[in-house]
């Protein structure tokens, strides 16, 4: 991240906000605008929504190397090393996840969703600024920074494959991927505990609390997109998971956090490899 961060630049309506956000390269610049974006929208500093179009890609700096995710090395706790390979792994994550919030404003902005759409959405990307500054404050207490290790780009693809349909890209951004950090976190905060590592858990126990609240907000908006359109909303997140997701959910899951989201186990037990059947003999 450069030193130098450029002032947030005034911003007429809020997709020309989260075009400023997605086109942003530095990361240290995108977690600025966000976070002033976001806070001109809650303030009533930017009233109108307007139709400026997001890029197919967000703008990103030159470091981390992106690489298939089967290409990612196995992370260990049981060294500082691995320990922050991990952390360096959630910050990518977090970086993705402000683009993949601004995308989702810019994005469906001419469906006709309320204000609270936008409201949910804008408080997401200010809540994932903070993660990624909490992550890239703990990779810096370790002597690290974000870019020095390879990422994979898993999360982007994902957008890719649902910037045709808001339906299809609640269903596996909220409600598939971030629906997996709930799932996976306690065990990391766990082991970052067993190493000794407190500043680690803290951090991820803070961030897990928070992503709770995105996930309820990709399950509300599911359903009323769904009942706007006369979809019966199980059946139609079941069939967009198969259609575009690569693979099976993956139990055990979280069910008290997803509870808690308002994420009803009918809609993700039923795509769990642990509901195959029997194989026949």
């Amino acid at each position: 991240m450069t030193d130098q961060i450029p002032e947030c630049p005034a911003a007429t309506c809020l997709t020309a906000a989260a075009c400023n956000v997605l086109n942003a390269s530095e990361p240290a610049t995108k977690v600025r605008f966000s976070e002033s974006y976001a806070a001109d929208w809650a303030g009533g500093n930017i009233t109108a929504i307007g139709d400026y179009q997001p890029p197919g890609r967000p703008s990103r700096p030159e470091r981390p190397e992106l690489r298939p995710p089967r290409d990612m090395p196995r992370r260990r706790f049981h060294s500082v090393r691995g320990r922050v390979s991990f952390i360096h792994a959630i910050a990518h994550i977090e970086l993705n996840a402000i683009d993949l919030a601004w995308d989702m404003v810019a994005r469906f902005a001419g469906e006709g969703l309320p204000r609270d759409f936008f409201d949910d959405w804008t408080g997401v990307a200010a809540d994932e600024a903070r993660h990624f500054q909490l992550l890239a404050g703990y990779l810096k207490r370790n002597g690290a920074a974000y870019g020095d290790l390879p990422a994979h780009d898993g999360l982007w693809e994902a957008a890719s494959i649902t910037c045709d349909d808001i339906l299809a890209r609640l269903a596996l951004v909220p409600m598939v991927l971030e629906a997996r950090g709930l799932d996976t976190t306690p065990a990391a905060i766990r082991k970052f505990g067993e190493a000794g590592d407190q500043d680690a858990a803290e951090i991820l126990t803070a961030i897990a609390e928070e992503e709770i609240p995105h996930v309820a907000a990709g399950v509300r908006w599911f359903e009323h997109v769904c009942a706007a359109r006369g979809m019966e909303p199980i059946s139609t997140y079941h069939r967009f998971v198969r259609e575009r997701f690569k693979g099976k959910l993956k139990a055990p899951f979280a069910a008290d956090a997803r509870r808690s989201a308002g994420f009803d186990p009918a809609y993700y037990e039923p795509l769990s490899a642990l509901s195959d059947p029997e194989p026949s003999h």
